[in-house]
C-alpha cells in the first residue's frame, strides 16, 4: 500500500510488481489506488482481502501505507511489512489540509479535515502480535522519525537502515528479506 498523495506508481510498487512477475507470483500482488479518505482506504483493502485467508495475507505498506497495515494487520490477524511507516499519522498529517496533485499524477489530491479523525480512529495504541511484523525503518527519513517506528515495532523483526530516506531509495537491497518475510 502506497503512502500519502502517491499511487501504484511508485518506485516501490512498480518494483514489487516487475520482481512478482518475474516470479511468476504477479497473481498474488494487489497494490490499490488508495482513495484520500482513510475509511475508504480500510475499506476498499478490506474488500480486497475478504476472501484471503489470514495465514496467506502479507500487507505491505510504505509510509501512511505502513500505517494502515498496522491496522489491517491487527484488524485481520495477518502479517504485515512496514517500510518507513507512519507512526501517528493524525498528528503527522494534520498540517496536508488543503488541494494539492498527486505524486505521481496530476490529478487533485483533496485532503480535508475530517480524514484527520478517521486516521485517528485507526490507531492501534498497542500491537498485539509484534512478531507477525517486518519493520524496515530508514535513519535518514527526513519526514518521521525512525526512533518512533522502532519503539512502536518492539518485539518485531526489525531492519535499522542507516542510509536510507523516506522513500526507501534503496529497497530494492531490501526485497528479498521482505520476499522471505512474505513467503515464510
Amino acid at each position: 500500500m502506497h503512502g500519502f498523495r502517491s499511487s501504484p506508481q511508485s518506485a516501490k510498487s512498480q518494483l514489487f510488481e516487475r520482481v512478482m512477475t518475474a516470479r511468476g507470483q504477479a497473481h498474488l500482488l494487489m497494490s490499490p489506488a488508495l482513495p484520500a479518505s482513510p475509511q475508504k482506504a480500510i475499506e476498499l483493502c478490506l474488500s480486497l482481502t475478504k476472501n484471503t485467508p489470514k495465514e496467506d495475507l502479507c500487507i505491505v505498506g510504505s509510509s501512511l501505507g505502513g500505517y494502515y497495515a498496522t491496522y489491517l494487520a491487527e484488524t485481520l490477524d495477518c502479517r504485515a511489512v512496514c517500510i518507513n511507516p507512519s507512526i501517528y499519522a493524525a498528528r503527522d498529517l494534520a498540517t496536508q489540509l488543503e488541494v494539492r496533485t498527486q505524486y505521481h499524477s496530476d490529478e487533485p489530491f483533496e485532503f480535508k479535515a475530517s480524514y484527520i479523525k478517521e486516521l485517528a480512529d485507526l490507531f492501534i495504541p498497542t500491537l498485539t502480535k509484534p512478531e507477525r511484523f517486518l519493520l524496515l525503518a530508514g535513519m535518514q527519513d527526513e519526514l518521521l522519525e525512525w526512533q518512533e517506528m522502532q519503539a512502536r515495532y518492539h518485539g518485531a523483526k526489525q531492519i535499522i537502515a542507516p542510509d536510507q530516506d523516506h522513500a526507501f531509495s534503496g529497497f530494492e537491497h531490501y526485497l528479498p528479506t521482505v520476499l522471505d518475510f512474505i513467503f515464510s
